[in-house]
């Protein structure tokens, strides 16, 4: 068992990919090498329940609503670890200048040159924006059975993705601030919660340049480290100590935004890039094999 768990493991994950095309063309590849860790967070309104011709300045829903909308406005500290310095320094050294300019500006020190870039990622690449910290997303609102009925209690879930070394209970407070409301219970969700690992897969590892050589000759492009922003199976792995790697087929930038992306309605890949995803595992698996 020991040297299962210290092993060096290199593994794919349905949500990870390995190559961003932008214009249909390849740019960069990617290696998943870290993750954020789920979180559910309610938020719970209670109020006075009464008849609906009668409004209530306790109105549950209304105070529900001004604190999903205070929660949707935020945006948690940018913060970078070796996996996202990395990759935003790797990207800004292939992109052209106007948007490497933005890339570079998100890792100044200076608070007005960071917050200028990460504006511009927020409303241009938010897939990049989810990157640089523990991100917030209200995803289900419910309360009310009745038009005419004023209920006693209205309540949203957020989906947490957080940054591997967030601290879950102090998180949990800045939300509380961010809401600032009696009348509004924040608690975490009673969900299973993946196990944080506080260490990048190593770059220098063996398996780690066997898959950038094979992404250079399969898609001819740098390879880049990058934490992926959605949960994969190798969480539990990480956190015993197994080197995990995160690959996957390669998607189109311009798809998210479009409606085309990770759990859409219209989620898609293309059937080249399948094709192409196939030969890359074969001949990485044929490194691998050779490898000491």
């Amino acid at each position: 068992m020991t040297g299962t768990l210290t092993a060096v493991a290199a593994l794919f994950a349905r949500d990870a990919r390995i190559a961003i095309r932008i214009g249909g063309v390849a740019k960069y590849t990617t290696v998943e090498t870290l993750e954020k860790i789920p979180r559910g967070i309610e938020l719970v309104a209670h109020g006075i329940s009464g008849h609906g011709s009668i409004p209530l300045k306790s109105n549950a829903i209304v105070h529900l609503a001004d604190a999903v909308a205070k929660v949707g406005k935020w945006r948690p500290e940018v913060r970078f670890n070796e996996t996202t310095g990395t990759y935003f320094r790797g990207l800004a050294s292939i992109s052209p200048p106007e948007v490497a300019r933005h890339y570079r500006d998100v890792l100044s020190t200076d608070p007005k040159v960071r917050a200028a870039a990460d504006d511009w990622l927020f409303e241009n690449e938010p897939l990049h924006s989810s990157m640089l910290r523990t991100s917030v997303s209200p995803n289900i609102i419910t309360g009310g059975y009745r038009s005419n009925v004023i209920p006693s209690e209205a309540k949203a879930t957020l989906d947490v993705r957080a940054l591997p070394d967030e601290d879950p209970a102090k998180f949990l407070e800045q939300v509380k601030n961010v809401v600032d409301d009696p009348a509004i219970d924040v608690h975490f969700t009673a969900q299973n919660v993946r196990p944080a690992s506080a260490f990048d897969a190593r770059l220098d590892s063996e398996p780690y340049k066997v898959l950038e050589a094979a992404a250079k000759r399969i898609y001819d492009t740098i390879t880049v480290p990058t934490m992926q922003t959605g949960a994969t199976d190798m969480a539990p792995l990480r956190a015993k100590g197994v080197q995990c790697f995160g690959i996957g087929a390669a998607i189109d930038m311009e798809d998210g935004p479009k409606g085309y992306g990770m759990h859409s309605d219209q989620e898609r890949l293309l059937e080249s890039e399948l094709h192409r995803f196939v030969r890359y595992n074969y001949e990485v698996v044929l490194d691998l094999a050779r490898a000491k």
